[in-house]
């Protein structure tokens, strides 16, 4: 494993316990440059993960929590008059920040959502015809409730294709709760965190991941695994190009933490469903929120065949 990595890994494991997993996926994420969406029910540790990843890099961290009545001028700021001296100045919004916690983006209307599709994918904001440059880094971690939740809006295919993954932190193993207890809120444990690294750092990080190489036969692989969803009859909407080109900066940033120049078919397969599976839409509606999804994934991957 690469050290800074397993840096990483260890710092925000720390104060996120017993989802090793889930914390690696998470920083693949950050390496890659993408955003995370964490689907999952109240009280698992999602802004928690967020944080411990904040902190772990000394990073400025903003915390926004999504509701009906949000309107896109609370995320993104609004010029604002001063009738004293008669001028109008912009006042940034919580997304002027390297990491944005977007808490039940779900529970906010599609016109609000909307707010975070220019800010996710060119890392800027515009607001009145003036656009405004977001620090580098800027990445996102917006929570969601489950979809049968009262009071959620389903999140667009637009909105969804702008995160890298979609990850679930799940319950915690009965041991790993009786040692949550004992330790107390991950929280107050967040300012005792020595970080590991820094902005410049991480962008180090960034830069060399994007230098391992995929090989051509990778790259159909990965391109293969995307029209296999375009042509399946059980889904209604398939992978779209860019998502293709999420997992295979994906995969990149994957071989970059396992500590490898290149990318082989593995890290493709271990990333298929975190990438793929919050970007195709089934069918039928019934069968949402079951797992079908994952399962579909894994019938398409057993199909395409595995370069050697």
């Amino acid at each position: 494993m690469h050290p800074f990595a397993a840096e990483l890994q260890t710092c925000v494991g720390r104060i996120v316990l017993g989802k090793e997993a889930t914390v690696a996926l998470a920083i693949q994420t950050m390496l890659a440059g993408g955003h995370l969406l964490i689907e999952d029910r109240p009280g698992v540790g999602k802004t928690l993960l967020a944080r411990a990843l904040a902190r772990a890099l000394d990073l400025p961290f903003q915390r926004l929590q999504c509701t009906a009545d949000l309107l896109p001028a609370d995320i993104v700021g609004a010029n604002v008059y001063d009738p004293r001296t008669g001028a109008v100045t912009f006042r940034p919004g919580p997304v002027f920040t390297s990491v944005l916690v977007a808490d039940e983006l779900n529970r906010t209307p599609p016109r609000t959502q909307s707010a975070l599709l220019e800010c996710m994918e060119e890392g800027r904001v515009t607001v009145d015809r003036t656009t405004h440059r977001l620090p580098d880094p800027f990445f996102v971690v917006a929570t969601q409730n489950p979809m049968h939740a009262t009071g959620t809006y389903p999140l667009p295919e637009n909105q969804l294709d702008r995160f890298l993954m979609r990850v679930r932190l799940g319950y915690p193993d009965p041991e790993i709760e009786a040692e949550v207890l004992q330790q107390g809120s991950g929280h107050l444990h967040l300012e005792e965190l020595a970080p590991v690294g820094d902005a410049e750092r991480l962008r180090a990080a960034r830069a060399e991941a994007e230098r391992v190489s995929v090989h051509g036969d990778v790259a159909a692989y990965i391109v293969a695994l995307a029209q296999a969803t375009r042509a399946s009859g059980e889904l209604r909407l398939g992978v779209s190009p860019r998502g293709a080109q999420a997992l295979h900066r994906a995969a990149r940033a994957r071989a970059w933490c396992h500590g490898r120049a290149f990318v082989t078919p593995d890290d493709v397969r271990a990333l298929l469903v975190p990438v793929f599976a919050h970007r195709i839409v089934l069918k039928s509606a019934a069968q949402s929120g079951t797992g079908a999804a994952e399962a579909i994934l894994a019938e398409l991957a057993a199909e395409v065949a595995v370069p050697r």
